[in-house]
């Protein structure tokens, strides 16, 4: 599949977004307190991805930002503007779901066209933007078609026209792509990476895929029970985690003792194995439980005392370092190790 994004021209300029604040966000439903007290800046035009594990407070936050949700206590400013209780539909926001939320019985034009009805636009106003959005995301030829004759990525791409239709200071994404195969999705997140760099959008998504997280963001923010644990660059949070959560959490992770009440982490791609040990100041022995391969390297996975360590090997390993059974020397340069403190 190949569908590629058009180039904006300089009037798109005009989707540039907005910074959104969040500031002692606090949310309970009832007993179950959901946002204990959530404070964070996502700057104009950045790409922030609220990242977790079901029940993080993920999508109760970008509920809040929405005007889905009202927090017991704390603000949400837009473009400076306090938002907190304004009506959603003042909020000047687009939403892309993961269900796209079309309507059944309109086209694709009439469902992209539907925020602007609602704003009273003209008719001539109307369809010049709807006429230019589609074609940002590759749907002019398709503008007649209902919901019901589009694949899921075409579906996608109109919800996302629709969403964008209208210039929003922000755009909110709610797990908007987990509803797709993994080719068709890996074809959205370009687009959607190429959308954001061209027009300048300031998006707040959501998803528990880590992977995703880090292919599309420039600054990601970790959630567990309702409480920023990390937040920052993609490759800050993979390179320097904050604790064994975040080192786990955000890519595979192996951890070892490393005494005086220390922890070792260190990632597959720096665990050395068999004759690739030289350099290798930390050394265990391990046995093999089993070996995959993904074209690029070798998987291999090592029982270490009550523990599974993974490793990525290179596509040349031996046959008896892969072997399921086979007795293994494995390790690691202390350089290439995070240390965190005990549990």
């Amino acid at each position: 599949m190949n569908i590629a994004i058009n180039a904006c021209s300089p009037d798109s300029r005009q989707y540039l977004g907005q910074n959104v604040v969040l500031s002692g966000i606090h949310k309970a439903y009832g007993p179950t307190v959901a946002l204990p007290n959530v404070s964070l800046n996502v700057e104009r035009g950045q790409f922030c991805t609220l990242l977790g594990a079901s029940g993080s407070g993920k999508t109760t936050l970008l509920k809040i930002i929405a005007g889905f949700e009202k927090p017991d206590a704390g603000t949400v400013k837009i473009a400076g503007r306090d938002v907190t209780h304004t009506p959603i539909a003042d909020r000047n926001i687009g939403m892309v779901f993961q269900n796209y939320a079309l309507f059944p019985h309109m086209s694709v034009f009439d469902n992209v066209s539907f925020p602007l009805r609602m704003r009273k636009v003209g008719s001539d106003e109307i369809k010049k933007r709807v006429n230019e959005t589609l074609d940002l995301v590759s749907m002019t030829k398709l503008a007649t078609r209902l919901p019901r004759e589009l694949s899921g990525g075409q579906q996608q791409r109109a919800a996302l026209a629709r969403a964008l239709v209208f210039t929003p200071d922000i755009l909110l994404m709610d797990e908007p792509l987990g509803a797709l195969d993994k080719n068709l999705r890996q074809t959205i997140q370009l687009q959607l990476k190429k959308l954001h760099h061209d027009l300048g959008l300031t998006i707040v998504f959501v998803t528990h895929d880590q992977e995703e997280a880090m292919h599309l963001s420039d600054h990601i923010v970790i959630l567990d029970r309702g409480t920023i644990i990390q937040q920052g660059l993609p490759e800050d949070l993979y390179r320097k985690p904050s604790s064994e959560f975040v080192a786990g959490f955000l890519g595979e992770c192996n951890f070892v003792s490393g005494g005086d009440r220390k922890t070792l982490g260190v990632r597959p791609d720096k665990v050395r194995l068999a004759t690739h040990l030289a350099e290798s100041d930390i050394r265990y022995e391990g046995r093999i439980l089993m070996s995959t391969f993904s074209g690029l390297h070798w998987k291999v996975f090592i029982e270490y005392q009550d523990k599974t360590i993974v490793a990525y090997a290179p596509g040349d390993l031996s046959e008896a370092a892969r072997t399921p059974g086979a007795a293994l020397s494995w390790g690691f340069r202390r350089q290439d190790a995070m240390e965190f403190a005990a549990a």
